[in-house]
């Protein structure tokens, strides 16, 4: 059965599911509905961008290490995101991060995984305008659902959101559901909170 997590809560990815080697990272949300005038026009879709970004003893080593819609596979093959959703629109995850935590090489300590919304600034979004967000991750031998995390409190004015991050501790991989609004314009600026 799948663990629902709390803010700040930790699980241990390795103890809730034996044997686990893949596991696929299912990021979604939803767009509050938006009212508009009679004549004023519709508001442009809401593009979040999911990525995972790979530390080394909890900082960012290289550029290639950002795991994005730009660069879809990390260099070690260990790390894959299967594209980007520009709208968010429908059911269940917009967008999936495949991780194979059993041959991500040694150095990588942490992988910590964000949205940020699409030229939020010039668009005048923000994760106020979002709703029903989670991150959830499942085991990719059985499909199991090993836990989730509903994003449930308002992040008005802000741009980015760093939803959580799978680590390496004492020889298990565990996930920290953080939820943590910033005011990052971008995946760029968003990435340098990393870089030491």
């Amino acid at each position: 059965m799948s663990i629902s997590l709390q803010k700040g809560q930790k699980v241990s990815l390795t103890k809730e599911s034996a044997g686990l080697s893949t596991v696929m990272i299912g990021l979604g949300w939803d767009e509050v509905k938006q009212k508009g005038g009679f004549f004023s026009k519709k508001p442009a879709p809401i593009d979040c961008d999911a990525s995972a970004i790979l530390l080394q003893n909890g900082y960012l080593r290289d550029k290639a290490d950002v795991v994005y819609f730009g660069n879809l596979q990390h260099m070690s093959g260990t790390v894959q995101h299967l594209g980007d959703n520009l709208t968010g629109a429908g059911d269940g995850d917009d967008e999936q991060i495949i991780v194979d935590l059993a041959r991500i090489p040694a150095q990588y300590d942490r992988i910590v995984l964000v949205v940020n919304i699409y030229q939020a600034l010039q668009r005048k979004q923000h994760f106020g305008l979002i709703e029903n967000a989670f991150i959830r991750l499942v085991d990719g031998k059985n499909n199991r659902e090993i836990c989730k995390y509903n994003l449930t409190e308002s992040y008005p004015g802000m741009t980015a959101m760093i939803f959580g991050e799978v680590y390496r501790h004492n020889g298990e991989w565990k996930f920290n559901a953080i939820g943590q609004g910033t005011n990052d314009p971008g995946l760029g600026e968003l990435v340098n909170r990393y870089i030491q």
